[in-house]
């Protein structure tokens, strides 16, 4: 690893013992006391790095040589790894990439969330650990086509990538046949299904619904899918619920939603922020709700998590059951904070939607006190 490219003036090489694999993917070891993250690296290994960042709390570097390596060190299969920025994973084996996932999740509902007892469940891993994803977004610049560069917006040229379906691939080596390809980005897809935002890898992603399906017992009265896209969650919840109100800010997504909706079902294009918090969906749609006892929302925001705004919404209208989806467990872990006045957590469920990447899928579940 010693040949990879720097991007920065050396400052000192130092050897480590890595103590843990920070949230994103980062080994962390220690000099004099001062966390140091190296990529690339496991616990427990001792390794040789070169600080190339020093800051008054932290150091960054790269890693030079392993000189202890980890039993769970595999060689990775894809031969950018360590230059692309995608993949953080791919020289820890699969099932020890799960145990660090899972821990991860728990650190930062510890830490961020003070959260004393998480009601941890197992982490539901991927079917396929390569092959998986159903799109990628490429990049052309002056005529490479690729992923950026680590740490920067640099693109490499890219072949294939082996954590992408065949077909998406078979998309990708078709870009590159093109002649004169414009500089821009370019989003291959597995499918021709409409353009509104899906998970990427469809057998976690199922998995990841028929978790919550099965979290809901029969005969509700309302569910409100914040964020609901095209109704992935809400659709597979209709016979157990009275009635549905699913609000997006994406116009395309609810477009989809409302084709071959039920009468049950209620589609609202707008802010959800602004849709929850002014209590509107929940009040004009609902007024003749009798109890909350059987009303739950389910929210899957972005990476940035739940707005200030939306979090006290959320307990102000105190549904039941909440529905957590969460992309970033940061993030997550704040916003349960704020939420766990008024909700107890159930269940934390981490789902690997990301195999050989830094990313982690959480769904908790939380009941109203």
């Amino acid at each position: 690893m010693g040949d990879w490219p720097r991007e920065h003036s050396p400052l000192r090489i130092v050897d480590l013992k890595i103590e843990d694999v920070a949230f994103g993917g980062k080994g962390v070891g220690r000099e004099s006391g001062k966390a140091v993250f190296v990529p690339y690296t496991i616990e427990g290994e001792i390794v040789s790095a070169e600080i190339i960042r020093e800051k008054k709390q932290f150091a960054e570097a790269e890693l030079v040589e392993v000189k202890q390596g980890s039993l769970h060190r595999v060689t990775p299969e894809c031969p950018y790894f360590g230059r692309c920025g995608g993949c953080a994973y791919q020289h820890i084996s699969y099932e020890h990439q799960l145990a660090i996932k899972w821990r991860q999740v728990r650190d930062a509902l510890q830490r961020i969330g003070k959260l004393k007892d998480v009601p941890m469940r197992p982490i539901i891993p991927s079917p396929q650990q390569y092959e998986y994803r159903n799109r990628i977004t490429v990049h052309a610049q002056d005529g490479t086509i690729g992923f950026f560069r680590r740490d920067s917006h640099r693109v490499i040229d890219i072949e294939r990538c082996p954590i992408s379906r065949e077909e998406v691939n078979r998309e990708l080596a078709e870009l590159r046949a093109q002649q004169h390809v414009r500089d821009g980005h370019y989003t291959l897809r597995a499918s021709t299904s409409p353009r509104v935002f899906s998970q990427t890898n469809d057998a976690v992603a199922d998995a990841l619904r028929n978790l919550i399906v099965d979290l809901v017992p029969p005969n509700q009265e309302l569910l409100i899918d914040a964020y609901c896209g095209a109704g992935f969650f809400a659709k597979a919840l209709l016979d157990k619920f009275e009635r549905v109100i699913g609000i997006d800010w994406d116009k395309f997504a609810i477009q989809a939603a409302r084709e071959n909706a039920s009468e049950k079902e209620t589609y609202i294009a707008g802010d959800v922020d602004l849709e929850l918090a002014s209590n509107g969906a929940f009040l004009s749609a609902h007024r003749g709700l009798e109890s909350r006892r059987s009303f739950m929302v389910i929210v899957d925001p972005p990476a940035t998590g739940l707005s200030e705004a939306m979090r006290k919404a959320i307990n102000e209208i105190a549904p039941a059951t909440l529905i957590y989806v969460s992309c970033n467990p940061p993030t997550l872990a704040r916003d349960l904070k704020e939420l766990q006045e008024k909700f107890a957590i159930e269940s934390v469920t981490p789902l690997d939607m990301f195999p050989q990447t830094a990313e982690i899928e959480v769904l908790a579940s939380a009941c109203c006190r």
